[in-house]
C-alpha cells in the first residue's frame, strides 16, 4: 500500500471531521446536558462510526468484485470526472440546518441516540462525499482486505474524533465552555452551506489529484502527503 493512497484516504478522513452534523449534534447534547451525556454521546458517535464502517465493507467487497473487470485507465478517468463534478457541484450546495436531526433527539435514550446515529448515516450524504471518495481511492488501489479494513477503521475513527474531543473538553471545563460552544453552534448553523460547500470542493480536488497522479505518471502532482 503506497503512502499516496494512505495520505489521500486519511486526508479525506480529516476533511470529514468538518461534518456539521456530527459536530452540531455533539454541541447540542453537551449544551442540553441530559443525564449520562457521555454514554449517550458515546452511543451516537459509535453508531455513526460502526454504520459507516459496515457500509464501507459492503462497498469495498462489491466494488472489489467489479473493479478487476474495469480497465485501470477507465477507472481513473471516472475518478477524475467525479472529482471535477464535485468541484463544480460545490457551488450549488443547497442550504441546510445541521441541527435538523438533533432537534428530534429530545427523549435522550440510548435507543434515540442509536437511531440518531443511523439517521446521520442515512441522510447526510452531502457531507459523506469525502467518505465515498476514500472508498473509490482504496478500490482503485486494488488493496487486499487485510490492508483496506484497518485503513477504513482509521477513517471512521478520525471521522468522529471532533465529537470525542468536544466531550473531553466539556468534561474537563464544563460550564466555562458554554458560551464558546453556543457561539460555535450558532456559527455552524448559520454557515452550514459554506462548510458543506468547502468540504465537497476540497474532496473533489483530492479525488481529482489522485486520478491525475494515476493517469499522468510522468507528471509530478504535489500533495500534502508527498
Amino acid at each position: 500500500m503506497s503512502i499516496e493512497t494512505i495520505g489521500a484516504v486519511l486526508g479525506l478522513a480529516l476533511l470529514d471531521t468538518l461534518s456539521p452534523t456530527v459536530i452540531g449534534i455533539t454541541l447540542y447534547l453537551l449544551l442540553t446536558r441530559p443525564h449520562r451525556v457521555g454514554a449517550l454521546l458515546g452511543v451516537y458517535l459509535g453508531s455513526v462510526a460502526i454504520a459507516y464502517f459496515a457500509l464501507g465493507v459492503l462497498l469495498m467487497l462489491g466494488l472489489g468484485a467489479v473493479a478487476p473487470l474495469v480497465d485501470d485507465t477507465v477507472w481513473a478517468w471516472g475518478q477524475a470526472v467525479l472529482g471535477a463534478a464535485l468541484i463544480v457541484g460545490s457551488c450549488f450546495i443547497p442550504d441546510k440546518n445541521p441541527e435538523r436531526a438533533s432537534i428530534r433527539a429530545r427523549s435522550f435514550t440510548m435507543r434515540s441516540m442509536l437511531l440518531l446515529g443511523l439517521g446521520t448515516w442515512l441522510f447526510e450524504f452531502a457531507t459523506a462525499v469525502p467518505y465515498f471518495g476514500a472508498i473509490g481511492i482504496m478500490t482503485s488501489a486494488d488493496l487486499p482486505a487485510v490492508q483496506w479494513s484497518p485503513l477504513l477503521g482509521g477513517y471512521v475513527t478520525i471521522m468522529v474524533i471532533p465529537g470525542i474531543l468536544l466531550l473531553v473538553a466539556w468534561a474537563a471545563l464544563g460550564e466555562r465552555l458554554r458560551a464558546r460552544f453556543e457561539r460555535w453552534q450558532n456559527k455552524l448553523s448559520s454557515g452550514s452551506r459554506t462548510v458543506v460547500s468547502w468540504i465537497v470542493w476540497i474532496a473533489g480536488c483530492l479525488i481529482l489529484l489522485e486520478a491525475v497522479d494515476t493517469l499522468f505518471t510522468e507528471v509530478t502532482v504535489a500533495t500534502p502527503w508527498g
